[in-house]
């Protein structure tokens, strides 16, 4: 083989490398750092009156006796995060921490706030995940570095409700899968039980399907670099970002919610999270449902299922 063949060889090989680490930090950018509607308050609050008409009053309610509050802490990075709470209509231990979707933030869970403060009567507390609504980051952690955010809100909690609380961790598509992958780690007594709508088994298992169905393209070699360029970015990997490996860690109690016609986070993902999950836990397959539309379509339903399954390990 001459020289000049070996160059060409050797140039091909290094326009095939920065193809594919430049397609791979672009899949960083395109998943970690979108266009970011969970930054857009004012249109976020619009968009849950408009969707959710019923919950109106109960916001008007809050925002008229200034009982809907801000907090914020500071994550041992120095990332400052922030939080909306209330408190229940009398003094109470039952509370909920609830966490929200990808490029969503803590007013898109407003739904779920109205759930427990109306009509279950909880304290609630809904912080804004990282590079959302009024908190600081650089990108979207998928869960994975959320979790450990969460615990830092869990511990925050008796600070707000007293020290008798006892609580629940609700969380609906990405913050499902935070909810799940907190559930996996040393947790304090007064978190009871968790529930998780349409949560993704995993960072690596939801990418791959995106990749396939938005690009067309297999996990080979895009997703492997990018995994690697995420881990030095960001300080994780979607290897280790599972929502799967946590469950099987959880003693506590968990409801599972999901769409039958869930094509975002596929359905089939839920039966491998509630099969990995040790007892007690529940399952509820909400039919002829989308992606994170089970309350939107069956709110008393929701509603009832979440109370149900919440007063058992909640007194």
């Amino acid at each position: 083989m001459n020289k000049k063949r070996i160059g060409v060889i050797g140039i091909i090989i290094l326009v095939l490398l920065g193809s594919i680490v430049g397609g791979s930090l672009y899949m960083i950018d395109y998943s970690l750092r979108p266009v970011n509607r969970g930054k857009d308050m004012e249109g976020s609050m619009q968009y849950m009156k408009q969707t959710y008409p019923h919950i109106t009053p109960w916001i008007d309610s809050l925002q008229h006796h200034h009982a809907l509050r801000d907090t914020f802490i500071t994550a041992p990075d120095g990332i400052r995060l922030h939080a909306f709470y209330a408190y229940a209509s009398r003094p109470t231990r039952h509370t909920a921490v609830i966490v929200h979707g990808y490029t969503d933030n803590a007013i898109r869970m407003f739904h779920i706030g109205y759930l427990y403060n109306h009509s279950l009567d909880y304290n609630i507390l809904l912080p804004d995940l990282r590079y959302t609504g009024l908190s600081e980051g650089d990108a979207i952690q998928m869960g994975w570095l959320d979790r450990k955010d969460v615990m830092q809100w869990i511990d925050t909690a008796p600070s707000l409700f007293g020290d008798s609380l006892k609580a629940v961790v609700h969380g609906i598509s990405m913050g499902a899968a935070t909810t799940m992958m907190v559930s996996g780690e040393p947790l304090p007594d007064y978190i009871s039980c968790f529930v998780e709508d349409c949560g993704y088994t995993s960072v690596w298992d939801q990418f791959k399907k995106e990749l396939k169905s938005q690009f067309g393209l297999p996990a080979f070699p895009l997703l492997y670099t990018a995994s690697i360029l995420c881990d030095w970015q960001n300080g994780w990997n979607f290897h280790e970002a599972s929502a799967l490996r946590q469950v099987e860690k959880c003693q506590k109690p968990m409801l599972f919610i999901h769409g039958d016609k869930d094509d975002y986070v596929p359905t089939w993902m839920v039966y491998k999270v509630y099969k990995a999950k040790p007892e007690p836990k529940d399952l509820w397959i909400v039919p002829q449902t989308a992606h994170a539309e089970s309350y939107l379509n069956e709110p008393e339903e929701y509603t009832h299922r979440v109370r149900s399954f919440v007063e058992k390990y909640i007194d």
